[in-house]
C-alpha cells in the first residue's frame, strides 16, 4: 500500500467514525455483545434504512461484521483493534460506551437448551472459560468451527465424554453458537450436545416440564465450578467469577 493510498483509507475509516450515529452503533458494540440493526437504530436514534445504510458502511470498512443466526441477523466489532481505537477516542473526549441489559426472563436467562445444546449465561460462561484455557481453539481457516487442543482432548475426556465418536458424526464437531440473551457464543455442535446430555446424565442440570429453562442443581454447581474453576451463584440470575484453584479432570 503507497502512502498516499495509506492515508486515503485512514481517512475514510475516521470520517465513518465521526459520523454521530455511527459512533453511538460502534459503542455500544464494544462489550462484545453482537446486536441486530433494529436495536442499533434505536441506540443510534436513526430509521431503520438509515441505520442499514451506516452499518453498510462501517461492514464495507471493515469496521463491523455481519454474523447470521438462523433467521437472525446481528453485527459485531470486526476486530479488537476497532474496541480499542474508540476507548482511545473516548479517553480524548471523556465518554463512556453504554453497557448490554438483556431482556429475557431471569428463568430463561441463566440455563436453557438451544437445540441440543446448553445456551445461557451459563452455558457463555463455560464456552468463555473453554477457550481462555486453551481448550476450545478455532480453525485457521474458520472462525466458525473449533477443534480441541491436546489439553481440551484431556479435559472432555476425563469428564467422561467420547471424543473421538463425536468427530465421526456427520455433524460440524465444535462451533460457536450466538447467544440470543447473552449476544455472545456459546458451545454448538456435536461437542456442545454432548456436554448437555453429559450434565444432564450426571444430574449436574434438569429440565423444566414446560419450558426450554435449564435448573442448575446444588451437585452441579458443585461439580462445573471444581472442573471448570469458576464460583457459580447460588441464584441462577447471579453473576459467576473465576476462582483461583486448579481445574481438576
Amino acid at each position: 500500500m503507497s502512502a498516499h493510498q495509506h492515508d486515503s483509507a485512514v481517512s475514510q475509516v475516521a470520517a465513518a467514525i465521526a459520523e454521530p450515529a455511527r459512533t453511538k452503533m460502534l459503542c455500544a458494540l464494544m462489550d462484545g455483545h453482537a446486536r441486530t440493526s433494529t436495536e442499533l437504530a434505536a441506540l443510534a436514534d436513526v430509521s431503520a434504512s438509515t441505520a442499514s445504510a451506516h452499518l453498510g458502511k462501517l461492514k464495507e470498512l471493515s469496521l463491523v461484521r455481519l454474523q447470521v443466526q438462523g433467521r437472525h441477523r446481528y453485527y459485531r466489532l470486526a476486530d479488537p483493534r476497532v474496541a480499542q481505537a474508540l476507548e482511545a477516542l473516548m479517553v480524548i473526549g471523556h465518554h463512556s460506551a453504554p453497557r448490554f441489559s438483556p431482556r429475557t426472563p431471569d428463568r430463561l436467562q441463566f440455563a436453557r437448551t438451544c437445540y441440543d445444546h446448553m445456551a445461557g449465561t451459563l452455558a457463555v460462561l463455560l464456552h468463555d472459560r473453554m477457550c481462555e484455557a486453551g481448550w476450545l481453539q478455532e480453525l485457521q481457516d474458520s472462525a466458525r468451527e473449533y477443534h480441541l487442543s491436546a489439553s481440551g482432548e484431556a479435559f472432555f475426556t476425563g469428564l467422561g465424554i467420547e471424543v473421538e465418536g463425536l468427530k465421526t458424526l456427520r455433524r460440524r464437531f465444535a462451533c460457536p453458537c450466538l447467544d440470543w440473551s447473552m449476544r455472545r457464543p456459546h458451545l454448538g455442535g456435536a461437542l456442545g450436545a454432548a456436554l448437555l446430555q453429559h450434565a444432564l446424565q450426571r444430574q449436574w442440570l434438569n429440565r423444566d416440564l414446560d419450558s426450554r429453562a435449564l435448573t442448575l442443581t446444588a451437585k452441579g454447581r458443585k461439580e462445573l465450578s471444581a472442573r471448570f474453576a469458576l464460583q457459580l451463584p447460588e441464584a441462577t440470575t447471579g453473576v459467576a467469577t473465576r476462582t483461583p484453584t486448579s481445574v481438576l479432570i
